[in-house]
């Protein structure tokens, strides 16, 4: 075979000599111009009903979406940099940014309907550290942001593959859609991957071992042959159940702990449950400062003494409560929680914490949680 590639037909030289030339079919261009074939019909028989769906057509925006990098520094987590955006709008929106409310996607980018005021600008936000479950006190910090223009978003391809006029989806102008779309229930809700939860949106169900169920829902934007469409799907997951630690490690163990003291294996159980979860202490009165936890004491709490200054005054924990807060600890044969610092942790004794609500449970459920978590997922048809 040999021919011309670059023109409208190819010359075939078959084995026996004969030459056969064979038209070029043109090569479609993905921007191109399209149409799609129509429905032959729709079904006839049986009979109508009507169908409630979970989508809800939407419309696109009058105004041009514009995109700008969002450069935070020094650099910080998502939570904190929704915090420094948070603050950043709440005290400019209706100067600098022009009365418009931006969609921050959590990390180097914001939209807004309608172009800012400037191509590019500098701020100083103050806000506060975010918790670090340390027990200190949370000192403010102020952080640089800058705001430059980026582009325009176009949604006009959107448009035209909605109305049949191009062949492919265009996947950025969804993403911006999407972006914008999370940005109010982010704000509002408990976001866990595409989801959002939250104990007001039903009861709560509890799964067991300290484990308790919220609901919520999932949310994308989808074209259709009817339309742009918001699909939402309700959703389910594990949270902490925000009980008294001592209620949480009795249900656990599934044994009674207030009148002996744990076994090896049983203090291992919760330390690998507890690790890392936020507590609030309760033996302060409105003082309710959160610590994260780090780990269990081998000792008992009426073992466990630790130097109380620099002189090496040495008070036991069960000495330390009672003076210092007017506690007198009760369950003194249990560990203590650690908190804080590795290197010079504190005691806190499981009596006076309790779980702080809004923790996601991301441990690995039992086949009984399981089965309860999937059962709150379940839609009835009536």
């Amino acid at each position: 075979m040999d021919g011309d590639d670059g023109g409208d037909s190819v010359s075939i030289t078959t084995g026996t000599g004969r030459e056969l030339v064979v038209a070029r079919a043109p090569i479609p261009r993905a921007d191109s111009s399209c149409k799609f074939p129509h429905r032959p019909g729709s079904g006839r028989a049986g009979t109508r009903c009507l169908v409630k769906a979970n989508h809800f057509l939407a419309e696109l925006p009058d105004k041009d979406l514009h995109q700008y990098d969002v450069a935070i520094t020094p650099e910080t987590s998502r939570v904190s940099g929704r915090a420094v955006m948070g603050e950043l709008v709440r005290l400019h929106r209706a100067s600098y940014l022009g009365g418009r409310l931006p969609a921050y996607d959590g990390r180097k980018s914001m939209y807004t309907a309608g172009p800012l005021p400037f191509t590019s600008k500098e701020f100083h936000i103050t806000v506060l550290e975010e918790d670090d479950g340390s027990g200190q006190e949370r000192r403010e910090r102020t952080f640089k942001v800058v705001i430059r223009y980026a582009a325009r978003a176009d949604l006009r391809r959107l448009e035209q593959y909605i109305a049949g006029r191009q062949a492919e989806a265009p996947q950025e102008a969804l993403q911006v859609l999407d972006i914008v779309l999370r940005e109010l229930p982010t704000a509002r809700y408990a976001p866990y991957g595409r989801s959002f939860f939250s104990p007001d949106f039903g009861r709560r169900r509890s799964l067991g071992d300290g484990v308790e169920s919220w609901r919520g829902f999932y949310q994308t934007i989808r074209p259709t042959q009817m339309g742009l469409s918001l699909n939402i799907d309700m959703s389910a997951t594990s949270f902490f159940e925000p009980l008294p630690v001592l209620d949480f490690v009795g249900q656990l163990l599934n044994a009674d702990i207030h009148s002996r003291s744990l076994s090896d294996a049983e203090r291992v159980k919760i330390k690998k449950a507890l690790r890392g979860v936020k507590v609030e202490v309760t033996h302060r009165g409105n003082i309710r400062r959160k610590y994260r936890i780090s780990g269990l004491t081998a000792q008992t709490t009426r073992e466990l003494s630790f130097p109380v200054d620099q002189g090496g005054t040495v008070k036991s924990v069960v000495q330390y409560f009672q003076e210092t807060y007017g506690f007198a600890i009760q369950h003194i044969n249990l560990p203590c929680l650690t908190v804080g610092n590795q290197q010079r942790p504190n005691y806190l004794p499981m009596e006076v914490c309790k779980i702080v609500e809004g923790q996601r449970y991301s441990k690995r459920l039992n086949q009984g949680q399981i089965r309860a978590l999937l059962e709150e997922t379940c839609v009835h048809r009536w």
